[in-house]
């Protein structure tokens, strides 16, 4: 790999061998280095290859200790893992720079206000829980404690390197949209719906891998759609109509058409809805 550029001792950027630029981190890395000689492999520690900013990402980088950057890496690392969720360089680069500027934060006294902890407990229980145990991970391990409060923001960078949304902003416009959803159903079956049931959660699994494939443009299609969609509206009518209420609001939002094949497999979460209701008395359409 060829140095392109010396940020500090501990920081360089680097073409790596598939000719891509990678900011590389290691103690020592950088020591009386120079842009056109090798990387000495043996000193690096970590690789961020990235799309875009490759060079700005380094100035940031060489800003944070190697210590913090290591924490923070290793254990957003490992409560992805959990979740089963494979995180690209730019989300760790995010969340380190995250966490970093929210000990800078403290340390000047400033606490910042989440308020979507209660949306993000709802929608998403297993990222905040992961987040909270990476909060009290890191305060165990660094003199700066964080807020509770970080543990919504931490959450979002999961459920974002959960369903492959480019930032948080965006993970948090799709929580929303799943919120939307839910309360799509909430009017539709009233206090029998229980947005806390394992159906319930099964349906939030769906809208996340179904926020997946339509940011990436891949569709559920099996060409037996059309004939599961008639056999499911015949025999679920209720579900049905309330799938079709999901898949024009997810239509609208997104700006996307969903195909037949993903209106059959809404229907078939909306049924399963149904019959754990049971006897629930739904409102009046």
């Amino acid at each position: 790999m060829e140095i392109l550029r010396v940020f500090n001792n501990n920081v360089v950027l680097a073409r790596d061998e598939l000719g891509r630029e990678a900011v590389l981190t290691g103690r020592g890395l950088g020591f009386q280095r120079h842009a056109g000689q090798d990387v000495d492999a043996s000193r690096v520690e970590r690789r961020y290859v990235l799309a875009q900013n490759a060079e700005s990402i380094g100035e940031v980088m060489a800003a944070i200790p190697l210590e913090r950057i290591a924490l923070i890496e290793r254990f957003f690392r490992d409560a992805a893992r959990e979740l089963g969720t494979a995180v690209p360089s730019s989300t760790i680069v995010a969340v380190v720079d995250h966490v970093n500027q929210a000990m800078e934060r403290v340390r000047a006294g400033i606490v910042m206000d989440y308020p979507l902890r209660a949306e993000a407990a709802h929608l998403h229980p297993e990222e905040l829980r992961l987040a909270e145990r990476m909060v009290t991970e890191l305060n165990r391990a660094q003199e700066v404690q964080l807020p509770d409060g970080e543990a919504v923001a931490l959450a979002l960078h999961l459920f974002a390197a959960a369903v492959g949304a480019p930032s948080t902003r965006e993970a948090a416009r799709q929580s929303m949209l799943i919120g939307q959803v839910m309360e799509v159903l909430k009017a539709a079956y009233g206090d029998g719906f229980d947005p806390d049931s394992i159906d319930a959660a099964r349906f939030a699994v769906h809208l996340r891998y179904f926020l997946v494939r339509a940011r990436t443009g891949e569709h559920l299609a099996d060409g037996t759609g059309s004939a599961i969609a008639n056999s499911l509206r015949l025999r679920y009518p209720r579900a049905y109509r309330v799938a079709v209420r999901v898949k024009e609001l997810l239509e609208m939002r997104l700006g996307i058409t969903v195909q037949v094949d993903e209106t059959a497999y809404l229907t078939m979460h909306v049924a399963r809805l149904e019959a754990g209701i049971g006897h629930a008395s739904p409102r009046p359409e």
